[in-house]
């Protein structure tokens, strides 16, 4: 039977797994972290180690793989990771042919995320969809009229960088007020941290709790969760403290998922897909995160265009199934 190799290249996680042509059960699946000071190099290294733990000396039909980052889908080169350093214009797919010969397929995660999910997913039976993926980053993918639609350079779905507030906080792209630096999982870790450490600033430890008022109290939960340690809080840390009543983590999140609904709202104006797909860990953030984000999106979208929202059936592992169809689709 045919054997594809599945690769996940993402900005925290790496994942890999095996598969037959055909098949929707994995033969073999492994997910690693990334470390702290993670490069290019490291990461390829890590995943080759994942790679020869999965097919222990057997050879691959088919490459497909998924990158956190933006992707030349024609040549397969990766053109650079916001958040691993050592990525730019590494031809990531020759690598990959080189090293196993056999053909590989590489492009952009939420492309190949869109693209499981139409595949094997939450898309099926519909023609046009929109995905984004919500973790590390913000990004986003097309599938129009069943087929991938990537844009004249490959950048389509970056809704990411969609402006929704142009007074809010600078993102790493040089905007103000980007649906990412609004929502994704480590800009609200490091705004809960500020805002903390700003609080901390103002109420010494030495007057009472009692005394501090309502903005000493707020961040509670978040404090206890990580034992003071501030850098110690996630995306995952906010959601859980915002589970447990802590206001600053509601209110951060609350903010998150208004800009993910202003943004949906949007796209659905301009395109008007059938099915919007949500992914990545902090759609796990919640039914009042959804709730937020849902209302927010039809209030953006107008009456007549309809907005479907749905999470993403394959979670998190959307991309690899995604990297399987990539490498289907090259098999023919």
């Amino acid at each position: 039977m045919t054997l594809i190799l599945a690769l996940d290249f993402g900005g925290t996680k790496l994942a890999a797994a095996t598969v037959h042509a055909g098949s929707k059960q994995w033969l073999g699946y492994e997910r690693r972290l990334s470390p702290a000071n993670a490069n290019a190099d490291t990461d390829l290294e890590i995943m080759r180690s994942v790679i020869n733990s999965l097919l222990k000396g057997a050879k691959p039909e088919a490459i497909g793989v998924s990158f956190g980052g933006p992707v030349d889908a024609t040549t397969g080169k990766v053109r650079l990771s916001h958040h691993v350093l050592g990525w730019e214009n590494v031809p990531l797919r020759d690598l990959l042919e080189e090293e196993f010969g056999v053909p590989a397929y590489v492009d952009n995660d939420a492309n190949v995320a869109a693209l499981g999910e139409y595949r094997f997913g939450a898309g099926q039976g519909y023609d046009s969809l929109f995905y984004m993926t919500v973790s590390t980053g913000v990004g986003g993918g097309w599938i129009l009229n069943g087929k991938p639609w990537r844009g004249a350079e490959g950048m389509a779905g970056e809704i990411g960088h969609m402006v929704v507030d142009p007074s809010g906080p600078v993102c790493l792209c040089g905007k103000r007020g980007c649906v990412e630096r609004l929502a994704s999982g480590p800009y609200m870790a490091q705004d809960v941290r500020e805002v903390l450490r700003n609080v901390r600033a103002a109420c010494p430890e030495d007057i009472p709790p009692s005394r501090q008022g309502r903005q000493g109290r707020r961040g509670e939960v978040l404090r206890e969760l990580v034992g003071d340690n501030l850098e110690l809080i996630t995306g995952q840390i906010v959601s859980e403290a915002a589970a447990a009543g802590d206001d600053l983590a509601k209110e951060i999140l609350y903010r998150a998922s208004w800009a993910l609904g202003v943004g949906i709202g949007n796209v659905a104006n301009l395109i008007n897909p059938q099915l919007f797909v949500l992914g990545g860990g902090v759609m796990k953030a919640g039914e009042d995160f959804w709730q937020v984000l849902r209302k927010v999106a039809r209030e953006t979208a107008l009456p007549e265009v309809p907005s479907e929202i749905v999470s993403a059936a394959l979670g998190d592992d959307a991309p690899l199934w995604g990297a399987v169809a990539l490498a289907e689709d090259v098999l023919g």
